[in-house]
């Protein structure tokens, strides 16, 4: 690989929350592992349903994260739609796909390039090989993962609530 693009790479995943904490070397260990992607605006990241096995550390750019409903229109039965649950900015958010490191299932959204982005691919036995060889460095790379999905947890679960106040408040009137 070219130096200047190496560095920079380096410098990149650095700044990263989830990798900010590492040494040198250990960010050297990840940079081996991480694949450099540059993906167009428009581009289908992931796609919800299809089997995960990487996570993408996400450097730059925007994606919008959707979801598959499916809705029941009237008598006619039911038709499948698709909802935006969310937009990502690289500025708050230093990864995701992150649940195909742990589990072997399918995705559970579509990830869309909103705009053109950078990413660095992790794939999940490349992710384990690295770990299991250094610990102390999986430990910390998967106490951030554990706490942002803790973080998750509690945000989706105040969204559960703020809507089955507000169905319950529309149903009774």
């Amino acid at each position: 690989m070219h130096k200047a693009r190496r560095k920079t790479d380096l410098e990149i995943l650095k700044k990263m929350n989830i990798l900010s904490d590492l040494s040198e070397k250990e960010l050297e260990e990840i940079h081996k592992i991480a694949k450099r992607v540059e993906i167009p605006a428009g581009t289908v990241i992931m796609r919800e349903g299809d089997v995960g096995d990487s996570m993408y550390l996400f450097a730059g750019g925007e994606v919008s994260v959707t979801k598959n409903l499916t809705l029941k229109i009237g008598k006619k039965g039911f038709s499948k739609a698709e909802k935006s649950m969310v937009r990502l900015n690289a500025q708050f958010v230093s990864f995701f796909g992150d649940m195909a490191m742990f589990e072997n299932d399918v995705r559970s959204a579509t990830i869309t390039a909103s705009t053109d982005c950078l990413l660095y691919e992790i794939k999940r036995d490349a992710f384990e090989r690295t770990t299991e060889k250094n610990p102390a460095l999986g430990y910390r790379l998967i106490r951030k993962i554990a706490a942002v999905l803790c973080h998750r947890v509690r945000q989706g679960n105040q969204d559960i609530l703020k809507l089955t106040t507000a169905m319950s408040i529309a149903l009774s009137k």
